[in-house]
């Protein structure tokens, strides 16, 4: 069964149990679950127990004593290859992202390097060259991009947390696919440095985490100003508050709720507002036009320019070395213009200041994670026009400047997952998480694929 972060730590400072004995844990688990789609590269066992030996040694105490964690690999681990799921790329970092050293600091343990769609280009997961990591909901479901590796082993119950990134969402739809809670920081937040860029501008580090609580936890841990970081910002964390005042929440108009003809999922997210009004807070709806023109800005000018800078070096060198789907995304960055590139910054400005007024009467948005799930037979067929529909409610949040976190709604008897992300201002972290909090917990669902696991034993029934 899937452990927080909270309980792993309490034993750990009680002596119930040795950090030791966690990463033996973790790695039976590894071995148990037997997906070699999820780890690009995997730390030695032995070298990891030897580090949480020395964990309890010298007795360091940090909010994150002796937690196993998985790192995306487009993130910096020294000693660890980074590879961006393109093995053409691949190099040997001599230091620690700042984002992982400070996850250190804090008394965590990398246990290895995560698996994601190459470039950290896709919602699907499904765009490596290494094999697609399993939904461990539903094995015909796709694993949900960038982050999917990451994702996976947090629903699977291998680690409690693990870093992603998130650009477009890639650090919230792998979470509803896999029914965990994803948190998306605001902008500069979290240090960047020794990360491989996606959209350099736009990109954030993640979390994910079986509980809000625990991704708090993580964010309070690895978040500050980084001089090394020419986007790093100063700005507080904040503090989520056991009850937050009733908040006017934003939802889309009816007509303009988009679900692809996906029904179960229409109504799980009415279902989920519901939960909201019960919870004390009211429900506004709101123009979603502008959000939506903003998320069709992402994949075009200059951002699309900026993934090109990001892949540049292989695409020149080696282009069949991509994948081809990365490929045929990020290849046209190459011929835009700077007149066009202008053209979208201007067009981004006015829908800043469209969903700023729309802000003005608001508190934050409540919004499906993803619209609907697919198969991985059904990406197979539409690679590209799926991958698109999955970023509806995710592709404008970075462009706008917005934090969010991703928590689980609902989980059908078929294993089916859905999510709703509360997304809010610059810097109203805090209020998000704090809202996702009361959600999660009026939901009461287990995380991750806990349900899966007790129905086989017989215990929910189903």
């Amino acid at each position: 069964m899937a452990t927080t972060v909270a309980k792993i730590v309490a034993a750990h400072r009680s002596g119930r149990t040795a950090p030791a004995d966690t990463i033996r844990r973790c790695y039976e688990r590894i071995r148990a679950v037997a997906d070699s789609g999820i780890f690009i590269a995997l730390r030695d066992e032995a070298a990891a127990s030897t580090e949480a030996e020395a964990l309890s040694a010298d007795k360091t105490n940090g909010p994150l004593f002796g937690v196993p964690v998985a790192v995306k690999d487009n993130i910096d681990v020294a000693g660890l290859p980074t590879t961006a799921a393109c093995p053409a790329f691949a190099y040997l970092p001599e230091h620690d992202a700042t984002a992982v050293a400070n996850l250190k600091s804090a008394g965590a343990i990398v246990i290895g390097k995560t698996n994601l769609d190459q470039f950290a280009t896709g919602l699907v997961g499904t765009r490596t060259p290494y094999p697609v990591p399993r939904n461990p909901l539903r094995s015909d479901l796709i694993p949900g991009g960038s982050s999917s590796g990451s994702a996976v082993a947090v629903g699977a119950g291998i680690v409690p947390i693990a870093l992603g990134t998130d650009t477009a969402g890639s650090g919230r739809v792998p979470a509803m696919f896999n029914n965990i809670v994803g948190l998306k920081p605001s902008l500069g937040l979290v240090s960047t440095q020794g990360v491989v860029p996606a959209c350099r501008s736009l990109d954030c580090v993640s979390i994910f985490a079986l509980t809000v609580d625990d991704a708090w936890t993580v964010l309070s841990a690895v978040a500050g100003y980084d001089a090394a970081d020419i986007y790093s910002r100063t700005m507080p964390v904040g503090t989520m508050t056991p009850q937050h005042a009733p908040c006017a929440l934003g939802v889309p108009r009816s007509e303009q709720r988009k679900f692809f003809g996906d029904a179960r999922a229409a109504a799980d997210y009415d279902n989920a507002l519901a939960r909201l009004v019960r919870l004390g807070h009211s429900i506004t709806e709101i123009d979603m036009a502008p959000f939506y023109e903003t998320a069709g800005l992402l994949y075009e000018g200059p951002w699309l320019a900026e993934r090109y800078i990001a892949a540049r070096r292989i695409i020149e060198k080696d282009a069949a070395a991509l994948h081809p789907i990365t490929r045929q995304i990020i290849a046209p960055g190459a011929a835009l213009r700077a007149t066009e590139t202008f053209e979208a910054f201007y067009r981004l400005e006015a829908l800043r200041k469209l969903a700023a007024e729309t802000f003005a009467d608001i508190d934050a948005l409540a919004l499906p994670t993803a619209p609907t799930t697919y198969s991985l037979r059904q990406i197979v067929d539409e690679p590209i026009v799926f991958n698109s529909r999955l970023g509806t409610y995710t592709n404008f949040a970075n462009l706008l400047g917005l934090c969010g976190v991703a928590v689980p709604a609902a989980l059908r008897t078929d294993g089916t997952p859905f999510g709703i992300t509360l997304l809010a201002p610059a810097g109203a972290d805090a209020l998000a998480a704090t809202i996702a909090r009361q959600f999660e917990t009026e939901t009461g669902l287990p995380p991750g694929a806990v349900r899966k696991t007790e129905a086989r034993a017989g215990i929910l029934g189903h």
